[in-house]
């Protein structure tokens, strides 16, 4: 409703005049909307890959400490746009594939594969969230493996807890048991139908995708 002025023109006659309200300036906020997340979840996903993309799965990266500290500003920004999501439902369940990591034991295995005549091929973490199971596996093909078996419990919307529970290192004929060494926890952070981005207790920081197939294990 406008607001009326009441003014006396003179002794016979009683005029109205409408005072308006100034309009404000128009400068709308930004809206933040699925698809412009979407956008930007899809930009820095990019920057990351294009970043680890000839790191050699992180065995460049152990030397370079400008390049490693690009990739973890990058992993953090990604952790930004996943702060608020859950990553450890069905989704984490999957066979993933190492693109990059920090992790000194696998990166030691992967470059001194050669001293056993062998080289290192596909390097692999198995979640079954369902099974409560973790297997991080390392193949040397055609028939070598090593892997490691875990029990995991479901700690948080992000975090996983895991304990090591036994250690296999086999050939074609043969098979080496290795005792069961240890217990954590690691985070998604970042999580979607292609990649996988994680951080965990010791720091260290892994990136994977889904590969394309399901490796099971394969009796001795």
């Amino acid at each position: 409703m406008s607001l009326a002025a009441l003014t006396l023109s003179s002794p016979l006659t009683v005029s109205t005049t409408t005072k308006q309200k100034p309009r404000p300036p128009h400068n709308p906020k930004p809206k933040i909307t699925c698809s412009s997340l979407t956008t930007q979840s899809q930009s820095a996903k990019q920057h990351l890959l294009n970043l680890i993309s000839d790191q050699e799965r992180g065995l460049k990266t152990q030397n370079d400490t400008n390049k490693r500290d690009s990739i973890i500003k990058a992993i953090d920004d990604m952790a930004v746009l996943g702060r608020n999501t859950v990553t450890t439902g069905d989704s984490l369940s999957a066979t993933w594939q190492l693109l990059w990591t920090t992790e000194k034991e696998q990166l030691f295995i992967i470059e001194k594969a050669y001293l056993f005549g062998t080289q290192a091929g596909d390097v692999l973490q198995v979640i079954d969230v369902d099974n409560k199971t973790l297997n991080n596996v390392i193949t040397f093909p055609p028939d070598g493996v090593f892997f490691v078996r875990s029990s995991i419990e479901i700690a948080s919307s992000q975090r996983v807890n895991f304990k090591f529970t036994s250690a296999v290192l086999r050939g074609k004929n043969w098979e080496f048991p290795l005792p069961p060494f240890g217990q954590g926890w690691f985070e998604t952070v970042y999580l979607d139908d292609e990649i996988r981005v994680v951080k965990d207790i010791r720091d260290d920081y892994l990136v994977v995708e889904r590969a394309p197939y399901n490796w099971k294990e394969k009796s001795g």
